[in-house]
């Protein structure tokens, strides 16, 4: 029943059926696995990531395979020229020397070359299959929609530790068409292509496991046993699933995480948790879903780190109540050393507790030497100077926290995201939330390089003045000569190159066209401590007034159009849903006893 209407589908009773494009699962009563339907947004975004992932690969192994080609293609040449020329030499000196027993001498250069020139022209490239295990399936409704809507998917490895889960994904893999096949299996000369991935043709498109997901990984660490793309989509943090999931992906493949615990990674509620699960100290300013990111990504780039491999951030993106990092993961010992650029691109940073302003402070630095005689650029790798700055914030004079490690290069991949787009455009009709996904990954396209934001209103605030519109307070700083975006974590907000003490000196331009009544500010607020500053800045002329002419550049594609690029509230109550009882711990502790 692989894309059968709802309405042809019979209903058991005790279950209710939910559809999700073309995939129709049962879920019970009962709570046997957990499912949240908010999160169609959250699949529908990676069907589309994988897919142009999936085909940039092929590209890849397509362009390589021509290569290869050409390079036989030219041996092969070659190697006819050699032989032509060897049998005229032996024939001259046939008259001369005794005949010779045997077949003709062939050298280990010489490459047979009956048919073999016709044989290669009537080659033809078959497109690179992948293997994608989902480790947390739950009901398995991700695993089906991937199987049915990827076409280049081989198949899917879908994982549970729960007995009730997996039971649930096998009546929904089943119902969809994706299980194994009861007809006989095909001649062995028709299945002996997928042999190396596939022993038992018959299995189905969906594999399904019960197992630990750790375990499951971590019996695919070898060459010959990895898996092309891993999804981790648990309930609550993805730490411990991590380490397996880097050493089971093949070169160049896909790691998708998310991870829904931002009241650990998000907030400085519990900094000892998000310690322990992310090695690092979380923020607590209004940018402090961006700097979750942040710590996400610095934890899979050390993880990854230990076995000579790094990562390649395509799209990392905070939605809703979890974040959603589509992650290449490279190997290359050389390279990962490179990334200290992974210490270039790890960085600590100072946090002002009364303004939020941040200062960064890098673990390394690199420096470039180049060889007199060859003139080879060697890298060098050195400690990097600190603190960045004094015990006390040097624009409101508050104290500052400490936080991270975390990453502090690019989110994004602006390449990867054009094409998610382009192929969003041709294929609307097959996402439900696709209005949303256009508006977000705009958003994300845009965005600028730099870590963390700022709203103007929480400036404002700061200054307890009125709030000047988004336009103006980019046109400001673009006037300036900085660089300006959106930014894609939060409604109202922006990214700037600018340091913040420049965004604090157009506010205060802007307190000079709209005054406070310093009559009704304490004498210890911050408003005193950020205006008394700018007194200071006049006396010696080291700024001028900002410029709020509209800029042509703060309007950009994202803000032309009339996109969705933040979700509304769909439904009651909405929000992470209940974890399935599952059982799982009652049979552990059976287990024990």
């Amino acid at each position: 029943m692989s894309d059968a209407g709802s309405s042809s589908i019979t209903v058991p009773e005790g279950f209710t059926l939910h559809t999700e494009n073309t995939s129709h699962i049962l879920i019970s009563s009962k709570e046997e696995a957990f499912l949240n339907p908010v999160q169609e947004f959250n699949r529908d975004l990676s069907v589309a990531c994988i897919r142009v992932w999936s085909e940039e690969l092929n590209r890849e192994k397509e362009a390589k395979w021509k290569q290869v080609m050409e390079r036989r293609a030219k041996r092969e040449a070659e190697g006819e020229t050699k032989t032509g020329q060897r049998k005229e030499q032996k024939k001259a000196k046939t008259e001369s020397a005794e005949p010779r027993n045997g077949p003709e001498d062939d050298s280990p250069g010489d490459v047979p070359t009956t048919g073999s020139t016709s044989e290669g022209n009537k080659r033809e490239y078959r497109s690179h299959k992948f293997v994608l295990l989902e480790a947390l399936s739950a009901t398995g409704l991700r695993s089906i929609r991937y199987a049915k809507e990827i076409p280049l998917v081989r198949f899917v490895i879908a994982n549970d530790l729960s007995a009730s889960a997996t039971a649930a994904m096998k009546r929904n893999v089943e119902l969809n068409g994706l299980g194994p096949s009861s007809e006989p299996a095909e001649s062995t000369a028709s299945t002996s292509v997928a042999s190396e991935h596939q022993p038992l043709p018959d299995r189905g498109k969906v594999r399904i496991n019960e197992g630990d997901a750790c375990a499951l990984m971590y019996n695919h660490r070898t060459e010959k046993t990895r898996v092309d793309v891993v999804d981790l989509d648990p309930y609550g943090t993805a730490a411990p699933f991590i380490d397996g999931a880097v050493q089971c992906i093949n070169d160049g493949g896909l790691l998708c995480v998310t991870c829904t615990d931002l009241s650990v990674l998000a907030t400085t509620n519990y900094p000892e948790k998000c310690f322990s699960n992310y090695g690092g100290i979380p923020v607590k300013a209004e940018y402090c879903h961006e700097a979750a990111l942040r710590l996400v990504l610095n934890t899979l780039s050390t993880s990854a780190g230990r076995y000579g491999r790094y990562i390649e951030p395509l799209l990392c993106l905070s939605i809703d109540f979890y974040v959603r990092l589509f992650v290449r993961i490279h190997s290359a010992p050389i390279e990962v050393k490179k990334t200290a650029r992974q210490v270039a691109k790890t960085a600590m940073y100072y946090i002002c507790q009364g303004c939020q302003s941040f200062y960064e402070q890098p673990l390394g630095r690199i420096a470039e030497k180049v060889h007199e005689r060859s003139g080879n650029v060697n890298l060098l790798f050195k400690t990097q100077a600190g603190p960045p700055v004094p015990p006390k914030c040097t624009e409101c004079g508050s104290a500052l926290h400490i936080a991270g490690p975390m990453w502090s290069g690019p989110l994004h991949n602006n390449g990867f995201i054009s094409k998610v787009l382009e192929h969003l455009e041709g294929n609307q009709d097959k996402y439900g939330t696709a209005v949303r996904m256009k508006g977000m990954l705009t958003v994300a396209n845009e965005e600028l390089h730099v870590p963390f934001y700022f709203t103007p209103s929480r400036i404002a605030g700061l200054f307890h003045s009125v709030c000047p519109p988004l336009d103006e307070v980019a046109s400001a700083l673009l006037n300036a000569g900085h660089n300006v975006s959106r930014s894609h974590a939060l409604a109202g907000s922006l990214k700037t190159g600018a340091t913040r003490q420049d965004v604090h000196d157009v506010f205060r331009s802007w307190v000079k066209r709209h005054p406070v009544r310093m009559d009704k500010v304490s004498e210890t607020s911050l408003t005193r401590q950020l205006l008394a500053k700018e007194a200071r800045q006049l006396i010696t002329n080291h700024r001028t007034e900002a410029n709020f002419t509209r800029h042509p550049r703060s309007i950009t594609q994202a803000s032309k159009v009339k996109l969705v690029r933040y979700q509304q509230n769909p439904a009651p109550n909405w929000g992470p849903g209940t974890k399935a009882d599952s059982g799982t711990k009652r049979k552990r502790e059976s287990e024990d006893e």
